[in-house]
């Protein structure tokens, strides 16, 4: 089997999943829906939950802790807002994080985070948690104020489920009464051996992937982005705001092939391409090739040609970062650690949520694993308020997915859409993308899921009702709808006549 096969079928795998940067996708085995895996039988058994607590001193002068989160991302964030929230922070609660930063809110990092400093790109702690939801702004100050324990830059490195115990790089050793695993996923890469790691190569997770790449741009001219998911839209859309020469690379047919319809990519690749990048579309990557100063130069492909690239960008899907957790109970299917309902592990008093938890999507009637900033959300407020209150309700997510590009001061057109549902059955698109489009999916003569670009914040709100009831609608009227407004109203009516 050649080199470029192995390369070409490594990146046709990871792109099964919806390539979400910073955990934005939703991954599932390879299918026609965004997770069509059936509902699978608990691999592990669910015991009855019995909290075993510690001795919680507020000054932290020993080695327990009642409440341990392990992971520095958003999760974490809106998990110790929910603590405070029941007053259960102040002195009992300890995170521990491998990032120098207190948790921020990801989606930043390949978006505004990435925009030149004249077109006011985002920064810290502008982005902190819990921000992005219009809450208030968790910097480390307000970590200190609510009695927190920070412990950053010292990752979790073993545990001992037996005893309670967690070890740290750094040597500490922690017992905890109740432990929340939030430790999202990590960048898949490219093999060392074909230049995955050469200098001028970058992989985006954290603030300091991204403060890397930012510095090869302030010198780049010519960009590559390897994948035509989120990371790589969002990334390329970036580097037209820095005026740089940009090709997109991926082995799929069209851009995020696992959302969009042929239809609606072609008009976001013209626009990407009105916009001056290139796409070379079913391509391989053999090798990245390193020039004479040992810096990334060009990217070889599988058909032999050569595209000169001084920066590299690698945004091929992400894997959940389970170590050092594996004994807690992994999902073979979807990866990840298996929860229920209320995000318990098979282990009593341990969690996991957000981007690393595989858990029932009762909705859907299988087992998912989310990659996305709203999933990180939800999960952790549903995790600790089941934690810490007599709620008992299964957790009932509504798949959700959304990109802004092009957002930058100057643009001439600033993009935004939004994602509810599922993605099965025949797609009626309606609009004309100038500047307004919609894509409903209809399966069994019922609307699954809706894209809407372009929207007003009151159709924008449509959406998740529309995709949670699943209307009966008339898919000849759809198709016969004058504008996407006329089409909304159509699935709007639908919706009010099942009621």
């Amino acid at each position: 089997m050649s080199q470029a096969w192995k390369v070409r079928r490594f990146m046709a795998g990871v792109s099964n999943s919806l390539s979400l940067k910073h955990g934005l996708s939703l991954w599932c085995p390879s299918s026609g829906s965004l997770d069509r895996a059936p509902l699978q039988p608990w691999s592990v058994g669910f015991r009855s939950f019995r909290r075993s607590y510690v001795a919680a001193s507020s000054a932290f002068a020993n080695e327990n802790r009642e409440f341990v989160i392990v992971g520095g991302g958003n999760a974490a964030g809106y998990a110790a807002r929910t603590f405070v929230e029941h007053g259960m922070a102040d002195g009992r609660l300890c995170i521990v994080s491998k990032e120098a930063h207190a948790p921020y809110e990801r989606p930043a990092l390949t978006k505004a985070y990435l925009f030149p400093l004249d077109k006011k790109p985002a920064r810290l702690p502008g982005f902190h948690t819990c921000v992005g939801s219009g809450g208030e702004r968790q910097t480390p100050d307000w970590y200190k104020e609510k009695g927190i324990e920070m412990l950053y830059e010292d990752p979790v490195t073993g545990i001992d489920i037996e005893k309670q115990t967690l070890t740290t790089h750094s040597g500490k050793l922690l017992k905890y009464g109740s432990l929340i695993i939030a430790t999202g996923c990590t960048a898949s890469r490219f093999p060392e051996k074909i230049g995955g790691n050469l200098p001028g190569v970058h992989y985006i997770r954290d603030v300091a992937d991204a403060d890397s790449l930012i510095s090869s741009l302030e010198k780049a001219k010519k960009v590559v982005v390897v994948g035509g998911g989120y990371i790589g839209m969002e990334v390329a859309a970036a580097a037209v705001g820095w005026k740089l020469d940009t090709t997109v690379i991926f082995p799929e047919d069209h851009l995020l092939q696992r959302l969009f319809t042929p239809s609606l990519a072609q008009r976001y690749e013209k626009l990407y391409q009105d916009n001056g990048v290139k796409f070379m579309k079913g391509a391989s990557i053999k090798t990245l090739e390193a020039g004479s100063d040992g810096r990334v130069s060009a990217v070889k492909l599988g058909d032999g040609s050569i595209v000169e690239a001084d920066t590299v960008v690698i945004g091929i899907g992400a894997k959940p970062a389970v170590s050092p957790f594996e004994a807690v109970g992994l999902n073979t299917s979807v990866g990840g650690i298996q929860v229920d309902g209320q995000f318990r592990t098979s282990v009593p008093g341990i969690f996991a949520i957000g981007d690393v938890a595989a858990f029932p999507l009762k909705m859907y009637d299988r087992i998912a694993r989310v990659e996305h900033v709203d999933h990180a959300r939800r999960s952790a407020q549903h995790c600790i308020k089941a934690l810490l209150s007599a709620q008992t309700h299964t957790y009932d997510y509504l798949p959700y997915f959304y990109s802004r590009v092009f957002e930058y001061e100057g643009s001439p057109r600033k993009v935004w859409w939004q994602f509810f549902g599922d993605n099965v059955g025949e797609a009626v698109e309606v609009g004309n993308f100038d500047p307004k489009i919609a894509t409903f999916w209809v399966d069994s003569g019922k609307l699954k899921g809706v894209l809407v670009e372009s929207g007003s914040p009151e159709e924008f709100q449509l959406l998740p009702k529309l995709a949670r009831s699943q209307p009966p609608i008339d898919k000849a009227r759809l198709q016969n709808a004058s504008s996407v407004e006329e089409a909304l109203e159509i699935a709007g009516s639908s919706m009010v006549m099942e009621s």
